[in-house]
């Protein structure tokens, strides 16, 4: 129920508990009334001794000194007065009461006011007043939330791993300490502070360190806020939120998501008139200085900065561009330091080898690698949260949840066995290519079996040899099977390692220019969309040869790395036999078995494998089923964590072609 409903049902009760209270005292009768026949009958008896006339009201004394009250009839009685003047009964009467014109004016007008009363507490109550913020006539008012200098405890102590943003920041927050510092010296501070960076990064996080720092007001909105059905409701809101602003200064706006209302105009969508348009060029007036916003600092966040409209990062506006990227490792153990403060940690937890663990984590992906260790520790009733935890957090987020309860035939556990061996066997030998990081069969999220590779530190680009080397591990698991079960024996669990392999190998001719054939030369402006990621079709910049020609290199790239994995697997056959059995026999390796297998010795258990319960599966067929090279058909993707058969390719791969 809306603070509206509650208001009237009290005022509803209120009025039925004086109506009932008037009821009572209008009902109640009195002792000494009696009918007007009864007192004429008591003066022509001679046992009235006074009375006092008010208008229809007589009011008197018995001889016996006992005290009435009647009401005479509005019929006229000319002969009551002879009556009491015959019987001696002494007659008085009372002066009628003369109101003052004040409380003439205040009766006639009560109505009235009760009227106006009444409309102006519904009209507020439509205005969102009252506490009622939502009501159907506030739509023009802004949705800024509003966070007071005390009510922002977020610090540059909470936030860790993008050094180079806070030291951008770190002046906005000396000016809203001390503007005159920099008003003495004839400079003024960026009206607009522009955070870009990948998700989870931490931008919202870091635009609230600053009010922290500064102990300012801090008004938050998002960019869809500003966008309703009504047209003009957008700059209305604009114009309020700065008005609001102005009252609180010096204080900090942010706008997480801008994008939503900041994209670049004149697109063709909406003309002149579009709603976001007239929002868009609102917020270009009010970042601009007209009305005087001294003392504001607009920070923004987004995630497509490309998006923008030009006239909204010009100086003067959103001037001043911080960019918030993807902490490396030291970043990492620093974030993951900040968010186990409120863990109970085992002494065996180290943050620079989980760091070190997971590379192209974000903050947010750090946190909750922190609150899924923590959850797994509290499943098993600990006290403390151990390494164990954390790795069992990291396989969760990096390889999907396992399906404990998912039952295999014999034969998919086996060629799923010997599919995850081809890929670690060619990831382990092709040149410049990620460790193999741990190798398992037991199903999880979409893929029957998972190959984790891990890069040793940090990479930022990828050489030609490092691409061709993962295309050639994406094929490892398809050769694999295509080597034990025969041509006709292959199974679509490489459908998506198929995908992976052949986007990196048309980017290497269309994007990278890294095919001697057709040179360094882009092929495909895909930059030519003018609302990005596939709002629009671009324009194909290849003739029909040119594009037989890409097709014809893609191609000889393809078969070449299969190639190479294939004879890389036949001269490493007895090491893809003995890592299937291991992969049977425990479902999970790491690294240390792998060393062990690729070093041709005996291969210990892993570490907790004695503690695994015992998967549910078909019993073991015999020895000549078992060698049978009968096709597996209908079989789910068996690929890598991420290789998920019917999952899209991720844009980011253009950029950082990298299996993990």
């Amino acid at each position: 129920m809306n603070d509206m409903a509650k208001n009237l049902v009290l005022w509803l009760v209120i009025a039925a508990v004086l109506l009932t209270i008037f009821n009572n005292f209008s009902t109640e009768v009195d002792s000494r009334r009696m009918s007007y026949s009864d007192f004429v009958s008591e003066v022509q008896a001679g046992r009235v001794d006074r009375v006092v006339v008010d208008g229809y009201t007589i009011e008197g004394t018995r001889q016996n000194g006992e005290r009435f009250e009647t009401v005479r009839p509005a019929i006229s009685d000319p002969k009551l007065i002879d009556d009491l003047l015959q019987h001696d009964v002494i007659v008085e009467g009372k002066m009628p009461e003369q109101q003052s014109i004040w409380s003439q004016l205040l009766v006639a007008s009560f109505p009235i006011l009760v009227i106006i009363a009444v409309f102006m507490f519904f009209m507020r109550q439509m205005q969102g007043g009252g506490g009622g913020r939502g009501g159907p006539m506030s739509f023009g008012k802004s949705k800024a939330r509003m966070m007071g200098e005390d009510q922002v405890k977020t610090t540059f102590e909470d936030v860790a791993g993008v050094e180079e943003a806070k030291e951008e920041v770190q002046e906005l927050v000396d000016y809203l300490r001390d503007p005159g510092k920099f008003q003495r010296l004839g400079g003024h501070i960026p009206r607009g502070v522009l955070m870009a960076g990948n998700p989870g990064t931490g931008k919202t996080l870091l635009a609230k360190a600053i009010a922290g720092e500064a102990k300012v007001p801090f008004f938050s909105i998002s960019g869809s806020d500003f966008v309703e059905m009504f047209v003009g409701v957008g700059a209305s809101r604009v114009r309020d939120m700065f008005d609001q602003a102005k009252k609180h200064a010096p204080c900090i706006i942010f706008i997480d998501e801008i994008d939503a209302v900041g994209r670049s105009r004149g697109v063709g969508l909406g003309g002149g008139n579009d709603e976001r348009e007239q929002t868009l060029n609102q917020l270009l007036v009010e970042m601009d200085g007209f009305e005087g916003t001294e003392g504001i600092i607009v920070i923004a966040a987004t995630n497509r900065p490309d998006v923008l409209d030009p006239a909204l990062l010009r100086p003067g506006r959103f001037d001043r561009q911080v960019h918030v990227g993807l902490p490396d490792i030291k970043g990492r153990e620093k974030i993951l330091k900040v968010h186990m403060r409120k863990v109970p940690l085992g002494d065996d937890v180290k943050p620079e080898l989980i760091a070190r663990g997971t590379p192209g984590f974000s903050g947010a992906d750090l946190a909750n690698l922190v609150n899924e260790a923590a959850l797994f520790a509290a499943r098993e009733s600990r006290r403390t949260v151990g390494m164990e935890m954390f790795e069992k957090a990291k396989d969760k987020i990096m390889m999907g949840a396992e399906r404990k309860s998912m039952v295999m035939s014999y034969k998919e556990r086996l060629n799923t066995a010997y599919h995850e061996a081809g890929h670690a066997i060619i990831g382990r030998l092709m040149p410049e290519h990620d460790p193999v990081y741990k190798v398992s069969i037991i199903p999880r999220g979409r893929a029957l079996g998972v190959t984790m590779f891990l890069p040793e530190e940090d990479r930022y680009s990828f050489s030609r040899q490092g691409i061709i080397s993962q295309i050639c591990s994406l094929y490892g698991g398809r050769i694999a099977e295509e080597m034990t079960l025969g041509k006709e024996g292959v199974t679509t669990g490489a459908s998506n390692d198929i995908q992976k392999a052949t986007q990196l190998a048309r980017n290497m001719v269309t994007k990278w220019g890294l095919s001697d054939e057709l040179g360094p030369l882009l092929y495909g402006d895909e930059d030519s969309d003018p609302f990005g990621y596939g709002g629009g079709q671009a324009a194909k910049a290849m003739s029909d040869e040119t594009q037989k020609r890409v097709d014809a290199e893609v191609r000889r790239i393809i078969d070449q790395c299969y190639q190479t994995a294939y004879k890389t697997l036949e001269e490493n056959r007895d090491i893809l036999d003995s890592m299937c059995e291991a992969l049977m026999q425990y479902e999970t390796i790491g690294s240390e078995q792998l060393d062990q297998l690729m070093a041709r010795t005996e291969v210990t258990p892993p570490e907790g494998w004695s503690d695994m319960p015992e998967r549910e599966t078909e019993s073991q067929p015999n020895q000549a089923e078992s060698e049978s090279t009968e096709a597996v058909s209908d079989v789910p993707d068996s690929g890598e964590a991420e290789s998920e058969s019917d999952s899209p390719a991720d844009p980011q791969d253009d950029e950082n072609p990298k299996q993990s």
